[in-house]
């Protein structure tokens, strides 16, 4: 896991009354264990929702200080010290999401969270309208905005059409149901769950995130339950297929996750067979393209119905396009604007899109990590020369920040190439090898097919240790050890294009 370098700032532990959480996300949350004890433990203010899920996640720190939570309304304020902080809803895929306003003696500065627009055919809903025409009647000089989706145009799919076609498909589907989707997505969970409550069907959830998730949406009341609506995996023979649905956490292909498990037939007991529909309601997050492949291919091998986000509104993001998100800076009337939450390229475009619907381009900002940006008395905005501490930094265990890019980078060796280790006994004063040396490879090249490599190595040991032992008295034996490495080194990679981590150990007796 990764933090940033600006939480171990000696300086800062003194300077922080507070941390504001805007969502439970664990991206937005999974980070506080290891900052918390480190800032003094401050108090966290976020929704109820949040706060669940940050005591759940504190539950893996047993050795670290219970978090100071601070449950706020997501209409509500909290004073920081001499500072207020104003909250109001925000629209995203998780319940109990929030923007949040810090007020100034120049101004309010809006921060957006991760966040959509609720809308029907590019029009916001009335709730929408209300919310983010109260954010603007502020006098606001800085809004900085969730850059996610800001290079797709127009208005992203509402929830509420997800809502629909999962209903629908729900009603009609003939045969077992089973759906895989983020285990955050509370709205659309308790939906489905509603739905099937409503059908007399019976729900399987198969999954941990997904079964805690269940649980922290009962204790925050916003789902209730009748006794009988869930089952086990174990009582699935007991009902008539049509009238079992199985909510199930891995559509990115996790490959321990539930969804694998049960496409491998390696679940305990759910089995598939070609009365099945499979629905992944979820996008392909960048990067796990193959994950997802291999496991819808695997469950094609079963004969099952895959409805998928490409083939049906099964899913929608969490994440405005740019249409939304230039609607959302039109209502805050900001001074200043300044994109932030995503990668450079997205940030452009959230810029561009606000220039090009006629926000003036002097008052934008595109920030970088670390980026210090100074608002004089709330009338001119400009860049520091200087940069705050933004490198980021390994969680190695109980370890935060300790382990140098070296070790990093000899992890990366040994995960790509393996290790090949030397072990050589010479005669202390004479220099002469006691015996042939010993090899041992770990996730370089099976020993037992590969002994004329080994053999061919063991020369080159062998020589290696005569020219830097020859005429020499006392022996060099840190000498002795680098040249066999950088003889070994060239000899492995001319033979096998790779290069293991190699370890001589030369025993002087």
């Amino acid at each position: 896991m990764l933090v940033f370098s600006l939480f171990q700032t000696r300086s800062l532990p003194e300077k922080v009354r507070a941390i504001v959480i805007t969502h439970g996300h664990l991206d937005h949350i999974g980070g506080l264990p290891y900052i918390l004890e480190r800032l003094n433990n401050p108090p966290v203010y976020c929704t109820e929702v949040t706060g669940l899920l940050i005591k759940k996640r504190q539950e893996e720190f047993p050795h670290l200080p219970k978090p100071d939570i601070k449950i706020v309304d997501r209409i509500s304020k909290a004073t920081l010290g001499k500072t207020v902080v104003r909250f109001f809803p925000v629209t995203h895929s998780i319940s109990d999401s929030c923007g949040i306003i810090i007020e100034t003696k120049y101004g309010n500065i809006v921060i957006s969270g991760d966040l959509k627009l609720d809308h029907e055919d590019g029009t916001p809903t009335k709730r929408e309208q209300k919310v983010w025409a109260g954010v603007g009647k502020g006098n606001n000089i800085l809004l900085y905005a969730d850059s996610t989706n800001a290079e797709r145009t127009g208005f992203s799919i509402p929830e509420s059409v997800v809502h629909t076609t999962l209903e629908e498909i729900i009603r009609s589907v003939k045969g077992r149901l089973i759906i895989g989707t983020f285990a955050s997505q509370f709205e659309r969970l308790i939906h489905i769950i509603g739905v099937c409550e409503t059908l007399n069907k019976k729900i399987v959830a198969e999954g941990r995130s997904i079964k805690t998730n269940i649980e922290i949406a009962k204790l925050a009341k916003r789902l209730e339950v009748r006794p009988d609506t869930f089952i086990t995996a174990e009582q699935i023979e007991e009902y008539p297929a049509e009238r079992v649905v199985i909510l199930a956490t891995g559509a990115q292909g996790e490959e321990f996750a539930a969804l694998m498990r049960i496409a491998t037939n390696k679940h305990r007991s759910i089995v598939l067979n070609d009365r099945d529909t499979v629905v992944l309601s979820s996008s392909i997050i960048p990067g796990n393209e193959i994950s997802v492949q291999r496991l819808k291919d695997n469950m094609y091998r079963h004969g099952v119905r895959i409805i998928h986000y490409r083939a049906s509104d099964v899913h929608s993001t969490g994440h405005g396009n740019s249409g939304e998100l230039v609607w959302i800076r039109e209502q805050v009337k900001p001074k200043f604007f300044m994109p932030g939450y995503g990668y450079h390229s997205m940030l452009r475009c959230h810029a561009q899109a606000n220039i090009d619907a006629g926000f003036p381009k002097e008052n934008v900002i595109i920030p970088d990590n670390g980026t210090i940006v100074d608002i004089i008395e709330g009338k001119e905005m400009k860049i520091l020369d200087v940069k705050a501490p933004h490198s980021i930094m390994m969680v190695d265990g109980l370890s935060v920040g300790d382990v140098q890019e070296v070790v990093i980078r000899d992890r990366k060796t040994l995960a790509q190439d393996g290790m090949f280790v030397i072990i050589a006994t010479v005669n202390a004063r004479t220099g002469e090898l006691r015996k042939s040396p010993d090899i041992i490879s770990r996730g370089f090249v099976y020993l037992r097919e590969s002994q004329d490599l080994l053999g061919e190595a063991r020369v080159i040991v062998k020589k290696a240790i005569a020219d830097t032992t020859k005429d020499t008295n006392p022996i060099n034996f840190e000498y002795v050890k680098q040249n066999i490495a950088e003889q070994v080194e060239r000899f492995l990679l001319q033979k096998t294009n790779k290069r293991p981590i190699v370890i001589p150990v030369v025993l002087g007796l």
